[in-house]
């Protein structure tokens, strides 16, 4: 009788530490599991563009369309011409993240959506003809152009071009690994002359992540 309370008692012993082995090999893990996701964060926001108007004291830059057509866009502005039935976009971007910010397409908000939180499907968003790249810490932009007449964009975006009335355009960009896309919504403002356009950023919001509000 005696061995057997031995042997049961040696069983429990060893069901004992193999739980507590267990456990710690759960803990362990899980810690592990932790560590991993902070590192993977960590590495995601070292890549993490995040794009706002340019400032006023920003370097002018030559932008060239695909046609030929060009301007000189100054720090803080946007840019909205038509010509020969060619609507021609651009805006001076910094970008204040640490990442490289490539931009991937456009959408024209309308005047309505400026206070609202509502933006497109980005699948419906028009493709950039290149990939435009906005370097971390510097000044770059965008330029788009819409040369159909009868291009529901461009009759929706004729009228407040032509009365120099504020024109909302979302932009949708990634870091240089294409993730961690982001939307963010610009307005034009008219300004002065009827050249002028000023560049601000109005909110932003994440796509592939929560939404920082």
């Amino acid at each position: 009788m005696a061995s057997w309370d031995w042997a049961n008692i040696s069983a429990l012993a060893t069901a004992g530490g193999t739980l507590v082995l267990a456990g710690a090999s759960f803990a362990s893990i899980r810690s592990a599991d932790r560590a991993a996701l902070s590192a993977e964060r960590a590495v995601l926001a070292s890549l993490r563009p995040l794009l706002v108007g340019s400032p006023l004291e920003a370097p002018s830059q030559k932008l060239i369309w695909m046609d030929g057509h060009a301007c000189h866009l100054t720090g803080s502005r946007g840019y909205l011409r038509i010509v020969d039935d060619n609507l021609y976009l651009a805006a001076s971007l910094r970008n204040i993240g640490p990442g490289l910010g490539v931009i991937h397409g456009w959408w024209p908000a309308g005047p309505e959506t400026y206070h609202q939180t509502e933006h497109a499907d980005p699948a419906d968003f028009r493709r950039q003809a290149r990939d435009l790249y906005v370097a971390p810490g510097d000044t770059g932009f965008w330029h788009s152009a819409l040369r159909d007449p009868q291009d529901p964009d461009f009759l929706a975006l004729l009228d407040p071009v032509k009365n120099r009335t504020r024109v909302n355009v979302d932009l949708l960009y990634g870091d240089a690994e294409g993730g961690q896309r982001t939307i963010s919504r610009f307005s034009l403002i008219p300004v002065g002359d009827e050249d002028a356009w000023i560049c601000q950023v109005v909110r932003h919001w994440n796509v592939d992540r929560p939404d920082p509000r």
